[in-house]
């Protein structure tokens, strides 16, 4: 199933005193014990596993093994989480099999009633990218071979100043190291240096650094100013195309804007953040990006294991188009997209044993640089997503699911349509 963007997740109301066991959104069933182990086996059919378009299409039956461990240890001022995903996708069609790892680590330390650190890990290695990219837009929207790693560590420091004001500090790092390089794709006659990889795309280094002065106008309300820093690096040494090394495409963005936090009541909560994203590249010579940002969010519980979540943002991210227009005397490298992404989730209880899940996400992109036949062109990526569980007892449980995923690109030879349907059974000790 796809991992839908949450990228702008509710902040807290202030900062919560120190308890006997400092346990930040983990439910009673979790924290009551401190180890938990758990397994799924499914069997599945997919339509289109390659992502190709319509006439290179090639459908599989599968099987998919994802045994996991985790740890949630509260302790008086200090959480600790972790937790491991092994996952294993065996194709009838190529006799190949997918792996896939996920590990996970977050730690959240109360200094004091006033000052509290979260501090998070996240390393995956996977070929679908709804596991590479669960977090903002997506930059890839298609399923490429190989160990393909994305690492994200985080590290925010939340200071009460008063009852009323507060701040958050935060800095973000992602590495991208994609398997796919030039000597996989180099062809004497046709591409003798191997330009257009996988890695000259998307390999890349991202910093993120987030300043945010909050203030509790009222018990239910939080107003906020913040800024950001961003920074892209890319790492590859393979060509763009040749001559041309992947640097090129390197930026920085400054982020203002104002935002709200509002708590409606128990079951209703929101958040908005509206401003400017200015965004210029130091190893070309074009005119910065100066464009509207906003990330907006909004979460309903309307019954016991029942809720609702939407949200959508805009912003510029990075893109795997790398088309270059060599016009007379010039360079015009495709340096990113300008997305717009919708996203939605729905949880119903059903009945006391069956669980019914839809995931949505509307993505529309336009493509920067590139040159004509690329800038300005768009792609419009649609997600969506249906589970069916069924709790056969404390340990056990069933599931079907029905994905369907849609690219439509202004592009020749990038569009593609999915369908997977798969039925499984699950067991968490």
């Amino acid at each position: 199933m796809k991992k839908i963007i949450a990228s702008a997740s509710l902040l807290g109301l202030g900062v919560a005193g120190i308890q006997a066991a400092h346990a930040p959104g983990l439910t009673s069933i979790e924290t009551s014990k401190s180890w938990s182990v758990g397994a799924s086996l499914r069997g599945f059919y997919d339509d289109n596993y390659t992502t190709s378009p319509s006439a290179l299409s090639r459908s599989t039956w599968g099987t998919e093994i994802e045994p996991s461990v985790g740890l949630n240890l509260p302790l008086d001022q200090t959480y600790i989480g972790l937790s491991y995903t092994y996952g294993a996708k065996f194709y009838e069609d190529s006799s190949e099999w997918d792996q896939s790892h996920q590990a996970r680590l977050n730690l959240s330390h109360a200094f004091t009633q006033r000052v509290k650190l979260d501090v998070s890990e996240t390393f995956i290695s996977a070929q679908e990218p709804a596991i590479l990219e669960d977090r903002g837009p997506i930059t890839f929207p298609l399923r490429s071979e190989g160990n393909n790693i994305r690492n994200t560590a985080t590290a925010a420091l939340t200071t009460e100043l008063s009852d009323e004001f507060s701040t958050v500090v935060s800095y973000a790092n992602s590495i991208w190291d994609y398997e796919q390089d030039a000597d996989d794709i180099a062809d004497p006659v046709n591409n003798p240096m191997g330009s257009g990889s996988r890695s000259s795309l998307l390999d890349r280094m991202e910093h993120m650094l987030l300043a945010n002065f909050r203030w509790q106008v009222a018990p239910s309300t939080i107003t906020l100013v913040g800024y950001q820093y961003g920074v892209v690096n890319y790492t590859s040494d393979d060509a763009l195309v040749p001559g041309l090394k992947s640097d090129i495409r390197d930026s920085r963005s400054h982020y203002t804007y104002a935002g709200v936090d509002h708590f409606f009541n128990q079951q209703l909560n929101g958040s908005l953040r509206v401003g400017a994203q200015v965004t210029s590249y130091p190893n070309i010579v074009v005119e910065d990006n100066v464009l509207p940002y906003a990330d907006a969010s909004l979460s309903y519980t309307y019954t016991a294991g029942s809720y609702v979540q939407l949200g959508v943002r805009h912003a510029l991210n990075q893109t795997d188009v790398g088309l270059v227009f060599l016009g007379l005397g010039s360079v015009d490298p495709t340096l990113n997209q300008e997305s717009t992404t919708v996203y939605g989730t729905l949880n119903h209880k059903i009945t006391a044993k069956i669980t019914g899940t839809l995931l949505g996400q509307y993505q529309n992109s336009t493509f920067n640089g590139g040159g004509p036949g690329v800038d300005g062109r768009a792609d419009a990526l649609f997600l969506v997503g249906m589970t069916l569980r069924y709790q056969i007892n404390q340990f056990l449980s069933t599931d079907v699911g029905y994905s369907f995923d849609r690219l439509d690109s202004d592009l020749t030879g990038r569009s593609f349509s999915r369908n997977r349907v798969f039925a499984g059974l699950k067991a968490t000790f």
